[in-house]
Parts: C-alpha cells; structure tokens; sequence
C-alpha cells in the first residue's frame, strides 16, 4: 500500500516550531534545533519488510525505519534491498537493541539521530568508508562500546552522537578534545584556555556545551559554520575567537553570562535569532571587517546581547600563516598522501614541485608545512612524516 509522506518542508517547520518555544531551557536537558538528517529528495516511499527489517522505500533507495526483533546477538544490514542500495538508518531504528555486533554495509551515507542509543551490548562499530553523516545521540548510552573504527575522511557528528561509551571516555583521557580525521567531536572535559586545532573543519553540535571549566576558545579558519549549543551553558567563558565563522547557529552562546570578549571573523553572513539566548553578559565584540559589512550581516536586531555589546571594527586584520607541519598536500590532516607528495615533488618538479603542471602539485605552503627538519624539503621530510604516523616521532 502506496502512502503518501509527510511533507518535509511542513516537518521542518513543526519541528522548528517546538524549538522555538525553548528558548529557556533547563540546563540538565541541553536541547538543539538539529533537525534529523535526511537525505532523502523526494518524500513518496512505500513501506516494505524482509524478514528482519521494516524499511522505507523511495525510488532510488532504501531507508532502514525499525528491526523486528529486540533480541539480536547480531546483526548484519544488507547492502541492497528490493535491487536498491539501503543508505540510511533511520531514527530510532535499532535503539534498544540487544545486539553484540553489527555491520554495516558500504551503501550507507546517513545514520540518523538515536538510530543505535542504548544498545548495551554492542561492542564494536566499524563506520563504512561511504558514511558522511551520523545524527545526535546515534551512539549514545552503549556502554558496551569500546572500539570505533572510523573511515579515513571527516565524518560529521551531532550532539551526544557517542556519549557514555566506553570509547568516548577513553578518548578523553588521551586528549580532552577529541577529534578524528578533522572533526571535533567533543569537548566537554576541556579545561581552561581552549585552542582548537587549524586541522579541524568541523566541529559537532553541543560540542563544549555545559562545560564549566573552560574559559575562553579560539575556533580556527577552517570552521566556517558555528554549530547549535556549541557553547551553551558555558558559564565561566569569557573569551572566544571565531576565526572563520560564516553562520553563528542556535544557542551557540545562551547562558554563557561571563561573556565579554567576542571576536568574529569578518566572513560573517547569518546569526540565528537564538544565538544568544538567556545571555545576560555585556561584551565587546570586535568584528574583523568594516561596519558596513557588519551591518550587512542577517541578524536579530532585537537581540539583547548585541544591542548592550560594544564595537570595534577592525578592517585591517589578517590571520598569521598557520603551520601544519606534515601537511604537504595542504588539506588539513597528515596521512600517508603528504609523503607521496614530497616524494612527487622531488622526483618530478616539472609536474608536482611548485610551478607543477599537475592539478595536485607542491603548494608554498604546501612546501613550508612538509619541512619536518627545518632544513629544506628533502627525501627525509617523507620518512619523518611515516615515521610520526607509526608513532615513533620525528
């Protein structure tokens, strides 16, 4: 039986709706205007089953909606069903389950918002190298889950997506700021003065939320959007430095009442109505750009904060030249492509060194970043990048 979806654009906008009138939340139940992700272009889809799975069928793919059974020791989601590649987990869809293992096909892109929460013997997840996006709370309260085995690019995370797992803790421990492949995925043990690194490209929702020990924070170049609640009740805060901010999101700053120390990048397109919800602070906000650029920023006029903040406008500014060292090939991370680069670079400077005919060839910065030793990018360069990505240093 053919059923006819809710319309999207009506869904978003109910959703937005009930968010909208939290704008005084308790600050023990951190909320987020994070929609589910959904991939989806068109909303028909008929309803299907096999044995094991309920699932959403659309004209060019399948989404996994629920499993028939609580009672899984394992459980192995099929690439294709009905001749159509499976790419998302739906929301909710596995939560509760008992399963000790789970794999995961190479189809899938998408896992939406709880699709895995509270399953408390799973052990091990091992992300396909198609996944790109995993929702709020997907992972969050297995706390059987000690290893997370993550593709070699950036995947996007969402609030909570894997809190009160064993691999988050351990995580944590090693480097308060834990980040995988140029994603910040969580900050919430931070002490002090926070630097995030100029690798990071994206940092997850709620990412430093209700995080009471830190007290200022720099976001470099590279993120350009700020995401919902990444500060909220942050209530020793008063200094952060946003680098390359294009949006501000949902609560990014509500609640954070010691505030009095902002500096925006001068990219600046669009702060969201709740940006600065509950913030009761008086700041100076030190915009990197002319007045007239700011007062072209899509922003609520009405806004407390900003009306009590004071100015400056800074049109000057310029970010100093970030080192990555490693980073040959300039793309945020170091991995084993850098060495290649070097080794190109040397081999075949008429194709890969700094005048290179190639598409991918040695940049200056590309040049400064692979100099491991300070002396010049040589053969040894490429060694020191495999030896540091083995553990054994430069």
């Amino acid at each position: 039986m053919k059923r006819k979806k809710i319309s999207l654009s009506i869904a978003a906008l109910i959703i937005a709706f009930s968010l909208s009138c939290m704008v005084t939340p308790n600050p023990d139940s951190l909320s987020s205007s994070v929609t589910p992700i959904i991939a989806a272009a068109d909303s028909d889809y008929t309803y299907g089953s096999t044995d094991l799975f309920n699932y959403q069928k659309y004209s060019d793919h399948i989404v996994i909606s629920s499993c028939k059974s609580m009672d899984m020791t394992s459980v192995e989601i099929p690439a294709k069903i009905d001749n159509l590649p499976v790419t998302e987990i739906g929301m909710y869809a596995f939560q509760l389950n008992t399963m000790k293992s789970l794999q995961l096909p190479d189809t899938l892109n998408v896992i939406n918002p709880y699709a895995f929460g509270m399953c408390k013997n799973l052990t091990t997840l091992t992300i396909p190298d198609s996944v790109n996006k995993i929702g709020m709370h997907a992972f969050e309260e297995c706390p059987a889950l000690e290893t997370i085995n993550f593709p070699n690019h950036l995947v996007e995370t969402g609030d909570y997506t894997f809190d009160n797992t064993p691999w988050l803790n351990a995580q944590r421990k090693i480097d308060p700021l834990v980040t995988v492949n140029g994603a910040l995925i969580d900050g919430r043990t931070c002490k002090g003065e926070v630097v995030v690194p100029s690798s990071v490209k994206f940092i997850a929702s709620g990412a430093f939320a209700k995080n009471n020990e830190i007290t200022s924070a720099v976001i470099p170049a590279n993120v350009s959007n700020i995401p919902d609640n990444l500060f909220w009740y942050c209530s020793n805060l008063a200094s952060v430095e946003l680098k390359g901010a294009e949006t501000l999101g949902f609560g990014v700053f509500g609640t954070c009442n010691k505030l009095t120390d902002l500096k925006i990048s001068g990219k600046l397109k669009k702060i969201d109505g709740y940006t600065f919800t509950d913030n009761t602070s008086t700041a100076t906000i030190t915009f990197y750009g002319s007045e007239a650029t700011w007062k072209s920023v899509e922003k609520p006029e009405s806004d407390a904060f900003l009306q009590r903040a004071k100015y400056i406008f800074d049109e000057n500014h310029t970010e100093p030249i970030e080192v990555l060292r490693g980073d040959a090939n300039c793309d945020g991370q170091i991995d084993l492509s850098d060495a290649v680069m070097i080794m190109q670079a040397l081999a075949n400077p008429n194709k890969y060194g700094l005048d290179g005919t190639a598409e991918l060839h040695l940049t200056e910065q590309g040049k400064i970043n692979g100099d491991m030793n300070g002396d010049g990018l040589t053969v040894g360069d490429a060694l020191a990048i495999q030896n540091v990505l083995l553990g054994l240093g430069i």
